[in-house]
């Protein structure tokens, strides 16, 4: 049985692969975070500074760019495994949806 984090985590890859620039924002602003001496932070507050400041990023520069909030937690994690020595920046908790059904969402 395909599970719903299965599911979320391949939704959040092919959002990675189709907007690399997401990822590189993401990893300056967490940068901004440590430099002045943050021990955690929160990843939402780091996807929200990316809608504000960069809120066409990846898009067209007509419709509005959309990022969904299936995304952070697993940028969250990926930063930490990237980056070992930030363990424990983001907290992060267990994902109950490992436990659920995919829901054949796109």
């Amino acid at each position: 049985m395909r599970t719903r984090l299965e599911e979320m985590a391949d939704q959040a890859t092919a959002f990675h692969k189709k907007y690399p620039e997401v990822w590189d924002k993401f990893v300056e602003f967490t940068f901004d975070r440590v430099d002045k001496g943050y021990t955690n932070y929160s990843v939402k507050a780091i996807f929200e500074r990316i809608r504000w400041d960069i809120a066409n990023i990846g898009g067209d520069g007509v419709s509005e760019f959309k990022i969904g909030n299936n995304h952070p937690p697993f940028y969250a994690r990926r930063f930490m495994k990237m980056y070992p020595e930030h363990e424990g920046f983001f907290r992060t908790r267990i994902q109950k949806s490992a436990s659920e059904p995919a829901k054949g969402i796109l």
